[in-house]
């Protein structure tokens, strides 16, 4: 069971809220990428992409291995999964609420539609 109130959950959030370190993400779920490669599409320095990395490492989305001189970095998609069914009970949450307002709607227009009357055409 994934515990909600974790200060993992807070630090996988914060992680996520960057559009830099998530397009990281998305990239390493295509292989592991060096931090040249992952800083590569954006116009940031290697040591700004090495604070996001860190980030993504804090938050155990990644793992870093050091071979010579060589970063490398991998996803590790564990911490996701706990953000996944954290969310998933708003899915279903509003998922509910619209399915409440849908039939309230449906009720309403089936009383606001006049009813047809005999021998009229349609």
């Amino acid at each position: 069971m994934v515990e909600y109130e974790t200060p993992r959950l807070g630090t996988v959030f914060h992680a996520l809220g960057d559009a830099t370190r998530r397009r990281m993400l998305r990239d390493l779920a295509g292989g592991e990428r060096t931090v040249g490669q992952l800083a590569e599409p954006f116009a940031i320095s290697l040591a700004a992409a090495s604070k996001h990395i860190k980030a993504l490492e804090n938050a155990g989305l990644i793992r870093r291995e050091v071979r010579g001189r060589t970063h490398l970095c991998r996803l590790d998609p564990g911490p996701l999964a706990s953000a996944h069914q954290w969310l998933s009970f708003y899915e279903r949450f509003w998922i509910d609420r619209l399915d409440v307002l849908e039939r309230l709607l449906r009720t309403e227009d089936a009383r606001q539609s006049p009813t047809p009357k005999k021998g009229d055409d349609q």
